[in-house]
């Protein structure tokens, strides 16, 4: 019987397994995190209570689970997806015991989800400054937002969402400083009314925090951070060119979201495995479209192993509709006023986290005749090399050495990140203990 294994436990892998079991096809669905759900539908662990949604979320996600509720889709959780070697065995290590295993399959989904995109600025690498998500994720699986004064700062709607959430669990923030002007636009936001459940989300965080009286500064960007006594100091632009100084505990930035796509196998429809992409991972689009190119995904594969063409341009209309509606929200939450140029940005300023790069070592590299290539300075100044593996740094690195180097070829991400595998940071003790037998999926032979 075939086997498809599916890389991400959240709204695209699910709708991809339940698609499956639909068809008749078994599959192991994989998820790094202890429980199901994804960013978006992230659950609680332990005995924390689920944080208050929506009933549209609530129900997506009932019905995503009620589709995977079969023998023919077995879970493996608190599994890291290592990457697909040459002879198409794919790796995996388990979070709980260290241990890698390989697994073998006639297709392989990759639902892994999106990551955060962050403008880098001043301070941003200081103790107590996260991303947006990472403040949801631990507000959903504790159920307690992180007490203090919090700042929300950046551009985008998963701010308001945050924003409404942390009010509804009892820690308002203190503040939201939004790029975008989003309440400026309403001839824009009457084009959402074709897209009821997603305006009715946004209607219902919206109002949740108008009604809050929390500071919510639109039209304005954050440009550095200070530590001052026990307090973060954030330095607020307005858009009539006013700046503030706002004191908080934590400040969680966020600048939109980009397909999580580092160190992916290309998608392929023939060989041994049969790769395909879905949900966010192969377009950043949200949840609606992640549930309908799941579908797509799982039906795709399904008609690929029987030798049948797939039909599926029922979901490419599904998922055209929600391109028209990130094109809407994308010019609602359009920056208000320039955003500072990351040329602009101070040599002492951290450009890659994990490895403590500045954009003075970037430019430092790049005294060297004839400069060097993205691959060059992931290489020689370790940019892109930390355990994130470039998802945060090297969208920016390539964008500025572009930016500082205009008279040669702009890099790509793909320059810094490269092709290859393990897609994640792993022990090389782990991979020699390693089976290194061909194996099945309910037999493989672990370290």
């Amino acid at each position: 019987m075939a086997e498809v294994i599916i890389i991400g436990g959240g709204p695209a892998g699910l709708s991809a397994a339940g698609t499956l079991a639909k068809a008749g096809i078994a599959s192991t669905l994989l998820e790094q995190r202890a429980t199901l759900g994804g960013a978006i539908h992230r659950q609680p662990v332990g005995s924390a209570k689920p944080v208050s949604v929506s009933t549209a979320a609530r129900h997506r996600f009932e019905r995503l689970m009620q589709g995977i509720a079969t023998p023919l889709v077995r879970l493996r959780v608190s599994t890291t997806f290592l990457g697909i070697d040459g002879d198409g065995c794919m790796l995996t290590e388990s979070r709980t015991d260290g241990t890698v295993a390989a697994l073998k399959a006639d297709a392989v989904i990759l639902a892994t989800g999106a990551v955060e995109k962050i403008r880098p600025v001043p301070g941003w690498d200081l103790p107590g400054v996260s991303t947006a998500g990472g403040l949801q994720v631990m507000l959903k699986e504790t159920s307690t937002p992180p007490k203090g004064r919090i700042l929300l700062a950046g551009n985008g709607p998963l701010l308001i969402a945050l924003a409404a959430q942390m009010i509804r669990a009892g820690n308002p923030p203190l503040m939201i400083v939004e790029a975008g002007n989003p309440l400026a636009h309403p001839v824009a936001a009457f084009g959402l009314l074709a897209h009821t459940t997603l305006l009715r989300e946004a209607t219902g965080y919206t109002l949740d925090v108008l009604r809050s009286g929390i500071p919510w500064k639109r039209g304005a960007c954050l440009t550095g951070i200070t530590a001052r006594d026990d307090a973060l100091e954030a330095t607020i632009l307005h858009a009539d060119g006013r700046t503030e100084i706002v004191a908080a505990d934590r400040i969680a930035l966020h600048d939109g979201i980009r397909e999580n796509d580092i160190g992916l196998p290309a998608a392929r429809n023939n060989g041994k495995p049969i790769i395909l992409k879905a949900g966010d991972c192969r377009q950043a689009l949200g949840v609606f479209a992640a549930v309908a190119d799941g579908e797509r995904a799982g039906s795709e594969a399904a008609s690929l192993l029987r030798g049948n063409k797939a039909a599926l341009t029922r979901f490419e209309r599904r998922i055209d509709r929600q391109v028209a509606a990130q094109r809407l929200l994308a010019h609602i939450f359009a920056p208000a006023l320039p955003l500072p140029p990351l040329s602009a940005l101070p040599d002492d300023c951290t450009l890659c986290r994990c490895e403590g790069r500045t954009v003075g070592d970037l430019k430092a590299l790049l005294t060297v005749k004839d400069g060097l290539s993205g691959r060059e300075v992931k290489h020689n100044g370790r940019f892109a090399m930390g355990s994130c593996q470039g998802r945060f740094c090297a969208a920016n690195t390539a964008a500025l050495m572009a930016a500082l180097r205009p008279d040669v070829p702009a890099p790509t991400l793909r320059d810094l990140t490269g092709q290859r595998w393990p897609v994640r940071p792993v022990s090389i003790a782990a991979l020699i203990g390693a089976a290194s037998n061909e194996t099945t999926n309910d037999h493989e032979v672990r370290s």
